[in-house]
């Protein structure tokens, strides 16, 4: 099956994909991923994204389609793939339909003020670079090494407040899936299980 998950940053969509790939054993594919294998393997269209992404620009829409488009190509995605936080935009929407038939776009939904709660909370460890939350830490430092840790700039609440203004998913692309009838919004649960069994339920269907 072919899966399209969406939702604002910090919403858990990241964390369902994994669940979904492990399960059902799917790749996952992630545009930022997908980058940083080009540019890695300095692929001509890894070599091409590094210029923006080194002048500190947007990678352009049509080059993040084609990459996109190659990725979907390969042997693994033969029998259905998880693409998380692809398409962004109704153009990307549109393309994608060109190249891939979608049997699913599942919106992982939450409220702002769920996703700043969330977000601020997570902390990074200076030693290991762990990601952890507040209520995992030991003795206020990382659960994992015992290592100090430190909040980042893009998870305060004022910068997340700007990344969710900016990352709205636009109406425009729920409306083009909805009116493709593959549409479903799955709200955001205190756990990523509980969260889980609702995306599970949609998926079941596609099974049968």
């Amino acid at each position: 099956m072919n899966i399209v998950l969406l939702g604002p940053p910090g919403s858990g969509k990241g964390t369902q994909a994994k669940i979904i790939c492990s399960k059902y054993n799917l790749p996952h594919i992630s545009t930022g991923d997908i980058f940083r294998a080009n540019i890695t393997n300095k692929t001509q269209l890894g070599l091409k994204v590094k210029e923006f992404i080194d002048a500190g620009l947007l990678v352009p829409d049509e080059l993040t389609i084609l990459v996109v488009k190659d990725r979907l190509g390969k042997e693994d995605c033969k029998n259905g793939f998880v693409l998380d936080g692809f398409p962004r935009v109704l153009s990307q929407a549109k393309a994608l339909d060109e190249f891939a038939k979608i049997d699913k776009a599942i919106m992982i939904d939450a409220e702002d003020e769920v996703i700043i709660d969330r977000l601020s909370k997570r902390r990074i460890c200076k030693n290991c670079s762990n990601p952890s939350h507040l209520d995992w830490l030991v003795n206020g430092k990382c659960e994992k090494c015992g290592g100090e840790v430190y909040i980042r700039d893009d998870d305060r609440p004022e910068i997340i407040r700007q990344r969710l203004l900016k990352q709205k998913l636009p109406q425009d692309v729920i409306d083009f899936y909805v009116s493709k009838g593959i549409f479903e919004k799955v709200n955001s649960f205190e756990t990523k299980e509980k969260t889980f069994e609702e995306v599970d339920k949609i998926l079941q269907k596609i099974c049968k």
